[in-house]
């Protein structure tokens, strides 16, 4: 029995809270949940897809005291690829395309476990958009 029930928050370090923040709102389409200073003065905001329990905090890249001692550096664009998915990823490509994100592909590509295409927002973090094949089972 494990004692974790559910992911709640993914971290992205990025270089403008504000910018990032007109990204993930503006051009993706996502909305803002939480956007408030921390304890220690640090600027709490997230964003998620409507009606999803997972939220996105896009943290401050720099530099920030440890409580054991000494400085934390955090630097933007570090870390894994997260997928989002899609009923239309062809559709939903051009519209964003059209809002100003950059896709490494020229289209989506279609393999056996669906439709995809990558981005990386503006501050180098990865993303894909999946529309999953009928025939795939997760």
């Amino acid at each position: 029995m494990t004692m974790i029930e559910k992911l709640t928050v993914v971290t992205l370090v990025v270089k403008d809270q504000t910018n990032a923040l007109d990204f993930y709102t503006n051009a993706l389409g996502l909305e803002k949940r939480s956007d408030f200073p921390g304890p220690t003065g640090v600027r709490w905001l997230t964003v998620a897809p409507k009606g999803q329990d997972v939220e996105i905090s896009l943290f401050q890249a720099g530099s920030y005291p440890d409580p054991k001692g000494g400085q934390v550096r955090v630097q933007r664009g570090e870390g894994v690829q997260w997928t989002f998915q899609t009923s239309d990823c062809k559709k939903d490509f051009e519209v964003l395309r059209s809002r100003g994100v950059m896709f490494d592909e020229g289209k989506p590509g279609e393999f056996p476990w669906g439709i995809e295409a990558h981005f990386t927002d503006p501050d180098g973090n990865r993303f894909a958009l999946l529309q999953q094949s009928a025939k795939q089972v997760w």
